[in-house]
């Protein structure tokens, strides 16, 4: 029997970095907010019976049987996953074809991880079998019904796939992820070079997960053990990044920036009196930022205000009073002082930075594939310039494979004559990847 041990609650704190002062009449103010979680349970320990639930969903689509090795892959990759599970976590294997099919532990339950069970679902892997289409908004609505059916308070997919959506419509594929954003955040992984980056991306944004290239079958099952561990370290699900500002004010856009660049501007939910929260999903012992751009009115020389007032929050029992982990003030003070005005916080033009060097990537990239050479040549070679500048050393090597570089701190490339499609596909995947800004 699992010794379930009392959890550790993680603690919150917020950080924020600005440069508060504008000029006369000055109105927008941005600011970089650091959230960081410390002090939870780590992968290593029991989890307490119904604290986490996870699906996993394995393409079984005709194309995983060519080559033989992704089938086989995909077999070991989960069987990994499965005895990465920590005692007592709820989970479920799903084949996923043109149709979802219950693999393990079937008849619309959850299994229990223990030896027993971890042992019963890796022999159930036997039975994956290659044959059939592919419509994976079957696969997250089986896994929805599922999870929906734990009361665990982390709720987790993952999602393997290798080729693409065909069989199904793609406005179907987005009301699913629509309709079960919220309900549990989804890991995406796309093994080989067959398959849709803006696909498989567009599914991990939406459920607030993580997505990433394996184009050989042979590090499946390394990627699974790391992806699984770090699900196992999870502990707080749905936390809010919430907003409140000031009668007059705007927020104009909220972007998680670090360890990866997604914009949650769109996901406002509204929360009281000129307040919103924006998802965050769930955290373990980690460190994310935020960068919060809000418009206020303008004013004269020597006010100042309160912009914004920035607090993590997790749903109370049964939709009650919400609790606040962690707070954080935005402010702004109006000065003729033009060098405090004009100066640009460090936090604030790194992570701008890098939001701009995961635009470049993706429009060079695009233009490439439409043939425009010289629009590819620029963008990419921005892109150079922008990683060798904040040193984002890992987007510099991917970029390397695609551009011959020349001058990196001046952008000056070649657009290579051949690239793989797994450089091409593994740059487009990382390309919202950042690096944390050096404190000091």
């Amino acid at each position: 029997m699992a010794n379930f041990a009392k959890p550790r609650a993680p603690r919150f704190t917020a950080e924020v970095y600005q440069n508060e002062f504008l000029p006369a009449g000055g109105r927008d103010v941005n600011a970089i907010v650091t959230v960081t979680s410390t002090g939870g349970a780590t992968a290593t320990h029991a989890a307490l019976p119904g604290s986490a639930a996870v699906v996993i969903m394995v393409d079984c689509s005709g194309s995983m049987e060519y080559p033989p090795t992704k089938m086989e892959g995909a077999r070991q990759a989960t069987a990994a996953a499965i005895d990465t599970l920590r005692d007592g976590t709820s989970f479920a294997v799903i084949a996923g074809t043109h149709v979802a099919k219950e693999v393990y532990p079937g008849q619309g339950r959850l299994a229990v991880a223990d030896r027993t069970t971890r042992a019963q679902a890796k022999e159930a892997l036997g039975g994956l079998r290659p044959g059939g289409g592919t419509a994976i908004g079957t696969w997250l609505r089986l896994a929805d019904g599922l999870l929906r059916g734990s009361s665990a308070a982390v709720r987790h997919g993952v999602l393997l796939t290798d080729g693409r959506n065909e069989h199904e419509e793609p406005e179907r594929l987005r009301a699913t992820l629509e309709a079960c954003a919220g309900r549990f955040t989804c890991d995406a992984r796309g093994v080989g070079t067959d398959w849709e980056v803006e696909e498989v991306t567009g599914i991990a944004n939406a459920l607030l997960g993580t997505a990433d290239i394996v184009a050989d079958p042979a590090h499946l099952a390394e990627d699974f053990t790391r992806m699984m561990g770090a699900v196992m370290g999870k502990e707080v699900a749905d936390v809010g990044l919430r907003l409140w500002t000031p009668v007059g004010a705007e927020i104009q856009y909220v972007k998680q920036v670090a360890p990866s660049v997604q914009d949650l501007t769109d996901r406002r939910t509204e929360a009281g009196p000129r307040a919103g929260d924006y998802p965050t999903g769930s955290w373990g012992d980690e460190c994310r930022e935020y960068h919060v751009c809000v418009r206020v009115p303008a004013a004269a020389v020597g006010q100042e205000m309160l912009a914004a007032r920035v607090s993590l929050v997790l749903p109370g029992p049964a939709g009650g009073v919400p609790s606040v982990l962690a707070q954080g003030l935005v402010r702004a003070v109006w000065t003729n002082d033009l060098a405090a005005s004009t100066a640009i916080n460090p936090q604030v033009a790194h992570y701008t930075g890098q939001a701009e060097l995961a635009q470049a990537i993706q429009q060079g990239l695009q233009a490439r594939k439409q043939g425009d050479m010289g629009g590819a040549t620029a963008k990419l070679g921005r892109a150079v310039q922008l990683a060798s500048a904040s040193g984002n050393e890992d987007t510099a090597k991917l970029l390397a494979k695609v551009v011959d570089v020349v001058d990196a701190a001046a952008g000056t490339v070649r657009l290579k004559a051949t690239v793989a499609d797994a450089d091409e596909m593994t740059l487009e995947t990382r390309s919202i990847r950042t690096v944390r800004v050096k404190r000091g």
